[in-house]
């Protein structure tokens, strides 16, 4: 059985029930065929045993008269041999009967159905019989009077020991086969029509259930199986196919996602490795130099040396540094606290720290803050991260003589922020995959590993905004995001 389909046991169930109500219908039918025929019997023999009583003196003041019960026997047996008589005491004892020798059980007969009988309540009523203990047959009965007094019943079984004899001889008669015969093709036909009911109710579900099989995360198998004519449906099937549809949509642009996402991590090793790979190898290039060549190298050689040495050095911390905070960043484990302040007041601390390394650059800073602007509901070190990370990259690759300006402004309920700079921008073949981690390191601009933009990208998606590279007139790079007022 656990090897079957659901189709197959829903298929076994209904035959297993269309059975048993057939049989249960087969039961039922004969029982109240067999009770039908007790009532008849007994509603149209009822007066047999007042008959009887009536007919001729079964006894008088001295007690039963033999000749004329003897009689009484000859001639019922005679005419109608499915009846049994009896002659009952007042406390139902049997005092005569016709019976052959041994086949009579009982010694007395239960008086409470002859009440009920005589009492006048609905038929059939079903009383003792004599010849089997275990039996309750149908049945005639009336009082034998004297004088006034009751001295005792004619009891009469109906459908004594030949009716039941000739009852089981006949069983197999034509019309209990026709009518079992009739049973049986009416099962059939319902069994038929309920194989061909479930093959076209289980039609969709079978359908459903090849596509389940074929789904490979591609999204075909999903996408076969939507059906615009199912949206306005509300059977279980039309619900189930649109809603694994769905999940299958869900499911492919997951995979999708997981499958970028793991090309993305072997091109972020790839790079790593090589922009790692590159300033260890000039450091250890150059501190080996120092080391061979120490003797023969003038001051200003091994300051140079070291220098170079120094400037690799600080390379590779950068982008160790900047990996370490973009996995943190990454990690779910870094929430943004949220606090309400100033953002003019947090640009003009950012734009102090750079102001020496803009003048050594040639490079001018600028702000531009309207009056009245709200304040904002962020997390203060990370949006100073934020804006470090952006003048950074101003400074680092504009060249001399440029302007970098960071200008605020409103948007609805947000502050708007742009950081731009007068230099050459980023070139368009750059531009696409700016935010993402393998992308990132292989920008020509990086120093120190390019993961800058990524990591303030990651940040604002923190803050439910993001960061955009936008195309200005007269302008070179210019990038934009919003931060929600408090």
């Amino acid at each position: 059985m656990k090897h079957l389909t659901l189709t197959q046991r829903l298929l076994a169930a209904f035959a297993l029930l269309l059975l048993a109500c057939c049989g249960a219908s087969a039961w039922l039918y004969m029982a109240a065929n067999a009770r039908y025929q007790q009532e008849v019997v007994q509603q149209l023999s009822s007066g047999l045993a007042a008959h009887i009583a009536g007919s001729r003196p079964l006894m008088d003041a001295g007690g039963w008269k033999p000749a004329s019960v003897r009689a009484l026997f000859d001639q019922l047996m005679a005419v109608n041999p499915a009846v049994e008589v009896y002659l009952l005491g007042n406390d139902g004892h049997i005092e005569a009967d016709a019976a052959p020798a041994g086949h009579v059980k009982l010694d007395r007969v239960d008086l409470e159905p002859v009440r009920r009988f005589l009492a006048g309540d609905a038929l059939p009523i079903l009383g003792s019989d004599p010849r089997n203990a275990g039996a309750r047959k149908v049945f005639s009965a009336a009082p034998i009077r004297i004088d006034g007094r009751d001295l005792g019943y004619v009891y009469v079984v109906l459908q004594g020991e030949t009716h039941d004899a000739l009852a089981s001889m006949v069983s197999a008669s034509a019309v209990l086969r026709a009518t079992l015969w009739s049973i049986a093709l009416v099962a059939l036909l319902g069994l038929v029509a309920g194989l061909v009911a479930f093959a076209l109710i289980t039609r969709p579900l079978r359908a459903f259930t090849q596509a389940v099989r074929n789904f490979d995360g591609e999204g075909a198998a999903a996408a076969a199986l939507y059906r615009p004519e199912d949206e306005g449906r509300g059977d279980e099937i039309a619900v189930l196919r649109r809603t694994f549809a769905q999940m299958g949509r869900r499911i492919t642009d997951q995979w999708r996602e997981l499958t970028r996402q793991d090309q993305q991590r072997r091109d972020l090793v790839a790079n790593i490795s090589h922009d790692l790979r590159t300033p260890l190898t000039s450091l250890h290039g150059y501190l080996e130099t120092l080391r061979l060549k120490d003797e023969s190298l003038s001051p200003d050689e091994r300051r140079r040396y070291l220098d170079i040495a120094l400037g690799q050095s600080g390379k590779v911390g950068r982008l160790a540094q900047e990996l370490f905070e973009l996995a943190r960043l990454e990690s779910g484990l870094v929430q943004p606290e949220l606090d309400t302040f100033s953002l003019p007041e947090l640009v003009q601390d950012v734009m102090q720290k750079f102001e020496l390394a803009a003048e050594a650059r040639g490079q001018r800073l600028s702000t531009d803050f309207p009056r009245g602007l709200p304040s904002v509901r962020a997390d203060l070190g990370m949006i100073e991260r934020v804006l470090t990370n952006l003048l950074d990259n101003a400074i680092r690759h504009s060249p001399p003589g440029t302007r970098i300006q960071v200008r605020l402004g409103s948007a609805g309920r947000a502050v708007e922020v742009r950081v731009s700079d007068t230099g050459p921008g980023i070139p368009a073949e750059l531009r696409a995959g700016l935010f993402t981690r393998a992308s990132a390191l292989r920008q020509p601009r990086s120093e120190g590993g390019g993961l800058g933009l990524v990591i303030v990208q990651r940040i604002l998606q923190l803050h439910r905004s993001e960061v955009r590279l936008l195309d200005e007139q007269g302008q070179g790079a210019v990038f934009r995001f919003d931060l929600p007022a408090a």
